[in-house]
C-alpha cells in the first residue's frame, strides 16, 4: 500500500509539513510516473510505504507517521527521461555542503513581541546591503552571515536609514553570487548561516543587542540552522525599528541547476526541449531560464513563495528583480502574473511594500490594476544618471557649463502621480559592480578619490538623493565615502570588501562623511517637506552649476529650499526666489563636514532673510551664500 492519505486534504501545504505524529508531503510532478519520499525516518528505503499518490492535477501526496523535525529527506522521481533524486522545490532548510539534502523544520520562531509597525511608504529610506560581503569578520574560513548583518544593527539604526534591502538570500549552488541565479526558493542560503560550532560566541554577541533593548535573550537552539538566523536577523532588525525587504527573482531561476534541482522535476525527456522542465519555458536569462508563466502551478509556486516570507519570516516587502523579463520575456502571461502577485499579497498584508525593477522606466507597473501591474514603487534610473553625469563632468579642471538642467528635469521622472512611487540613488549593486562604473567618491575625483574635490561633490551627490523626490536608496558603504567597487567573491577580490576598518581607526575623512549622512537623514525626518507631495524646481543655471528646488507637503506647507551649487569657489550675495518672506534657517550646511567641524565653513550663519524682491515665480527672494561644492537646505 501506498502512504497513508491520513491528514491529506485539498488545502494541504506543499512541501514537506510536520503535523501530529509525521509529516505531510506534497510535490507537482504531473509527468512522472512514481514519486516517493526517502529519509532518515524510513532509511531511505523506496518501497511502497514511502510511494505517494498522484491526484488529477498532477499532486504527489501522503502522509508518513514518525517523522521529526530537522530529519533529512529527498524526493525520488521516475519519469520518462530519468529516474533520480530531487530535492523538494518547497524545502524550508537544506543541508551543507552540496548536493544538498532538503530538512524538515519546524516553523516555530521564539520572536520578539517589539511593537514593530512598518513606517508608511513615503518614509522609506533602502539601505542595499549583500549578506556575503557586507560585514566579514571570520575572513578567510567564511563571508559574511545573516548574523553578522544583524551585529551590525545598532549603527545601520543610528545612520537613520529605515529598511534594509537584502540581495536575494535564497539558495544558490555556486560558491559565490549575487544572489540572481537561485534554485532553491523557499531555502535561505547556506553560506549565509553561522555553523552550530560556532553559534555560541554569536549568540552572545547577539543577546548584547537584546539586552541594550531589555528583551528575552536567545538560546542556540533558537538560531541553529540558515533559516531560523533569517528569522533572528528579521526580529532583531523590528526590534531597532528597521524594516527589511528581500530582493526575490521571479523572472528566471538558476544557471547551475545540478540534476537534483527544480530543472526538469519530473524527469521528462530533454529531447521535447527546455519546455520539458516543468517550471521554464526555452527563454534564456542571464545564464538561467525564463519561468513558464502560462502555467497555473509556477505562478502558484512563486506567489506562494512571496505568501511564505510574509507569514513565516514576518518580511515587510520585496525588490523584484527585473520585472521587464517577466513582462517581455515572459509574455504573453508574465503581465497577469505580476498582477495576480501583487493583489494576492497585497491582500495578505496591505502595507507590504512591493518595489520592482523594470526598464525601460514603465509608470504603468505602479498602476493598481486591471491596466497597471500593481507593485507599489519602481526604481528609476533617470536621476541617477543625472547626478553620475554633472559629478563627472565637475571632475574636469575647467569650469564648463553643467547640465543642472538635465539634473532638474530628472528629479520627478515623467507619468508617476506620487513621489514616493520611485525609488533613486547615485549607486546600486549592478552599477558599482567590479569592472563597472566608479562609485561616487571616486566619480567626483578619479584619480584622489580621497581629495577635498571627490568629498565634497560626494557629499552633494548623495545630499541630493536625500532631499530630493522619491524614496533614497543607499548602497553599502556609501554613507561611509567608500571608494571601491565592489564584488561578491572575497577570496579573489578580498580588497574590494567594505573599510570597516576605517571608520574603526577613525578615519577622518569617514567618521566626516558618515556623520554628514546621517545627519542629513535626521534632518530629512524632521522635515516632512522632504518627504511630502508638493514639488518645483525654483532656478537652474548651467554655467553657475546651480540648481534650486522647493518642496513642502500640499495643504499644510512645512516648506524647505534646497540649493545645489557644484562651483569649485564660493559665490557671494547669489539671490535665489523664497515661497515666503522673512527669516527662514539655514538647516543644513554640507560644508560644516568637512573636517568636522569646518573652521573655515562657508555659509549663510544659519539664517537668510528673504524680502520682497521677486524671483524665479515667488514674491519674495533671499541673497545667499552658496560654498563651492555644497547642498543647502533652508526651512522655516
Amino acid at each position: 500500500m501506498p502512504a497513508s492519505l491520513a491528514h491529506i486534504h485539498t488545502d494541504t501545504p506543499m512541501g514537506a509539513n510536520l503535523v501530529a505524529g509525521g509529516a505531510t508531503f506534497r510535490v507537482w510532478a504531473p509527468q512522472a510516473k512514481a514519486v516517493y519520499v526517502v529519509g532518515d525516518f524510513n532509511h531511505r528505503v523506496r518501497n511502497d510505504a514511502a510511494l505517494l499518490t498522484r491526484d488529477q492535477l498532477g499532486h504527489w501526496r501522503g502522509f508518513l507517521p514518525g517523522v521529526k523535525d530537522r530529519q533529512r529527506y529527498m524526493f525520488y522521481v521516475i519519469g520518462e527521461g530519468s529516474e533520480g533524486l530531487k530535492r523538494d522545490p518547497y524545502a524550508r532548510e537544506l543541508e551543507s555542503p552540496f548536493p544538498a539534502e532538503c530538512i524538515i523544520r519546524r516553523t516555530d520562531f521564539p520572536w520578539h513581541d517589539c511593537g514593530y509597525v512598518p513606517p508608511p511608504f513615503h518614509e522609506f529610506v533602502i539601505y542595499q546591503l549583500h549578506v556575503g560581503t557586507f560585514f566579514t569578520p571570520n575572513l578567510p574560513r567564511k563571508g559574511g552571515t545573516f548574523l553578522d548583518v544583524a551585529r551590525k544593527l545598532p549603527y545601520l539604526a543610528e545612520l537613520g536609514v529605515t529598511a534594509l534591502q537584502l540581495m536575494p538570500i535564497q539558495e544558490f549552488q555556486t560558491s559565490f553570487s549575487l544572489g540572481y541565479n537561485g534554485t532553491d526558493y523557499f531555502s535561505p542560503e547556506m553560506d549565509f548561516a553561522v555553523a552550530d560550532a560556532d553559534l555560541p560566541a554569536y549568540v552572545a554577541e547577539v543577546n548584547k543587542l537584546l539586552d541594550a533593548k531589555g528583551l528575552r535573550r536567545y538560546q542556540a537552539a533558537d538560531v541553529r540552522g540558515e533559516m531560523n538566523q533569517l528569522k533572528a536577523l528579521v526580529d532583531l532588525a523590528h526590534c531597532y525599528g528597521l524594516a527589511v525587504l528581500l530582493d526575490v527573482v521571479y523572472n528566471h531561476a538558476g544557471g547551475d541547476f545540478g540534476d537534483q534541482s527544480l530543472y526538469f522535476f519530473d524527469r521528462q525527456s530533454g529531447s521535447g526541449g527546455q519546455r520539458n522542465s516543468l517550471y521554464f519555458t526555452d527563454r534564456g536569462h542571464a545564464g538561467g531560464l525564463v519561468f513558464d508563466f502560462a502555467k497555473p502551478e509556477v505562478r502558484d509556486f512563486l506567489i506562494q513563495n512571496a505568501k511564505f516570507f510574509l507569514s513565516e519570516y514576518r518580511v515587510d516587502g520585496f525588490r523584484y528583480d527585473q520585472v521587464s523579463v517577466i513582462d517581455h520575456d515572459g509574455a504573453p502571461d508574465g503581465w497577469r502574473f505580476c498582477q495576480d502577485l501583487t493583489d494576492t499579497v497585497h491582500a495578505q498584508r496591505p502595507e507590504t511594500l512591493h518595489h520592482a525593477e523594470y526598464w525601460d522606466v514603465n509608470p504603468f507597473i505602479v498602476t493598481p490594476p486591471p491596466v497597471g501591474a500593481g507593485f507599489d514603487t519602481t526604481l528609476t534610473d533617470g536621476l541617477r544618471i543625472a547626478i553620475r553625469d554633472v559629478i563627472a563632468n565637475a571632475s574636469a579642471p575647467d569650469e564648463r557649463p553643467l547640465d543642472m538642467t538635465g539634473l532638474a528635469r530628472s528629479l520627478w521622472p515623467e507619468g508617476f502621480p506620487r513621489q514616493w512611487r520611485f525609488v533613486q540613488g547615485p549607486e546600486n549593486h549592478d552599477l558599482v559592480y567590479k569592472g563597472r562604473e566608479l562609485r561616487i567618491a571616486r566619480l567626483g575625483d578619479p584619480d584622489h578619490p580621497r581629495s577635498w574635490f571627490a568629498r565634497s561633490r560626494a557629499r552633494v551627490a548623495t545630499g541630493l538623493s536625500l532631499t530630493a523626490p522619491g524614496i533614497p536608496m543607499l548602497f553599502m558603504g556609501q554613507e561611509f565615502l567608500e571608494d571601491k567597487q565592489w564584488s561578491d567573491d572575497f577570496v579573489a577580490h578580498g580588497n574590494l570588501l567594505l573599510h570597516w576598518a576605517g571608520l574603526d581607526q577613525g578615519d577622518r575623512q569617514m567618521l566626516d562623511h558618515l556623520r554628514f549622512t546621517r545627519e542629513l537623514l535626521a534632518v530629512r525626518r524632521r522635515s516632512p517637506g522632504l518627504r511630502g507631495e508638493g514639488f518645483r524646481v525654483v532656478h537652474v543655471h548651467d554655467q553657475n552649476r546651480v540648481l534650486a528646488f522647493h518642496r513642502w507637503v500640499v495643504g499644510e506647507g512645512l516648506d524647505v529650499l534646497v540649493v545645489l551649487h557644484l562651483a569649485n569657489f564660493t559665490r557671494v550675495g547669489y539671490r535665489v526666489g523664497f515661497p515666503g518672506a522673512g527669516d527662514w534657517r539655514e538647516t543644513f550646511n554640507s560644508d560644516a563636514y568637512e573636517n568636522w567641524v569646518n573652521a573655515g565653513i562657508e555659509g549663510n550663519s544659519g539664517r537668510v532673510t528673504a524680502t520682497a524682491n521677486p524671483m524665479h515665480g515667488f514674491d519674495y527672494s533671499a541673497a545667499l551664500v552658496l560654498p563651492a561644492n555644497s547642498l543647502l537646505v533652508f526651512s522655516r
